[in-house]
């Protein structure tokens, strides 16, 4: 089993009275009312016959997700500081409030399959030294070009077997998570998964996938250039720039270099592309720098549609590079916060059955 060492921790001492409870399923959450419900209701399905609890984890939502989630019996935790949202956020603040052996990490837009969890976990109790199992998860989003997008080049490409990362969520064991330090940097806008993996693998463990279906996430509909914005006005674009900072800070650039090569080779490559744009009209002029300038900006377009078949995601593969380009130096800049520090938070609802099934853990 991989060597572990003791987990910097800021957790009131009372909350790990006893014997852990064998799963808790983190739902992180952040204005959800459409699909938490669905996701909620998935969850208690799946905690069917597996003594756990269930946290809602919400990143301070302005909509109506924590008065939906109020109506079923699950613990509900919620930040009190806004801007503490991120996507590491808000794992990390439903690990802080957790007590389970194993930690399903899911998102409030997904639904649980039934059968997963327990297969996940017999799969880690029969192989110690892995960290956490993902499966095979299913996008039903199918007019948003993002997650078009998603499916041909990620979901598409998953393969069951060891895995670097488990994007979309997966079942982690506790004690790997306590020997890396904390579940997710609560720095990062995104890229939570690649930052936790190569903490885990870099410690000796392995993270693998199962053939199975896992969840079902219905992504964000309507205007994918809409979203894109998002990603700016909300940080998320600041991912790769903060995971890259985050490696220096913790003397795991090799590590996370290796997983970002592709992204690091392509942020290259469009900011050699902005200056081929930029001083095609100083070295010519007239007819000659316009059709340079019109052949430069249509040629990525042209090469992306003809990967994807479709001029449609051509355009909006080629506008996702320029969000992640203009977020990269903003992130790799930002000032961080200690990982391990206490996510500011309040307890909105208590989980009747966990608080009993704690007790009674802590009397025996």
């Amino acid at each position: 089993m991989p060597q572990t060492s003791a987990a910097v921790s800021q957790e009131p001492k009372d909350m790990r009275v006893g014997q852990p409870l064998t799963v808790t399923i983190v739902i992180k959450a952040l204005d959800e009312e459409r699909y938490i419900a669905a996701c909620i209701e998935s969850a208690l399905v799946a905690m069917r016959g597996i003594q756990g609890e269930i946290i809602l984890a919400d990143s301070a939502s302005t909509d109506r997700t924590i008065e939906i989630a109020k109506q079923y019996p699950i613990k509900i935790v919620q930040m009190t500081c806004i801007e503490d949202r991120s996507c590491g956020a808000a794992a990390q603040l439903g690990f802080q409030h957790s007590i389970g052996r194993y930690i399903w990490l899911v998102d409030g837009d997904m639904e649980l399959r039934p059968g997963f969890l327990a297969a996940a976990v017999q799969f880690l109790e029969s192989h110690p030294d892995v960290a956490g199992v993902g499966g095979m998860l299913t996008e039903h989003e199918t007019a948003n070009l993002e997650y078009v997008k998603r499916s041909v080049r990620e979901y598409g490409m998953r393969r069951p077997g060891v895995v670097a990362r488990l994007d979309g969520g997966g079942v982690y064991r506790r004690a790997a998570i306590e020997s890396a330090g904390y579940l997710a940097d609560r720095n990062l806008h995104g890229c939570e998964e690649l930052e936790l993996g190569a903490r885990l693998v870099s410690r000796g463990w392995k993270l693998a996938r199962l053939p199975l279906p896992d969840v079902d996430h219905h992504g964000h509909s309507g205007n994918a250039y809409r979203l894109l914005w998002r990603r700016l006005t909300s940080r998320v674009c600041f991912a790769n720039g903060e995971v890259m900072r985050a490696a220096l800070a913790w003397d795991r650039l090799p590590a996370i270099g290796r997983r970002q090569q592709h992204d690091l080779i392509l942020l290259t490559a469009i900011y050699a592309w902005w200056l081929c744009l930029l001083g095609a009209p100083m070295l010519l002029s007239g007819w000659a720098a316009a059709i340079a300038v019109a052949m430069l900006a249509a040629f990525p377009v042209a090469a992306k549609s003809l990967r994807f078949r479709s001029l449609a995601l051509g355009f909006y593969s080629v506008a996702a590079w320029q969000v992640f380009a203009i977020g990269f130096w903003p992130g790799f800049l930002r000032r961080r916060i200690p990982p391990t520090e206490w996510i500011a938070s309040r307890v909105v609802q208590e989980s009747t059955d966990a608080q009993r099934l704690h007790r009674a853990a802590a009397e025996r």
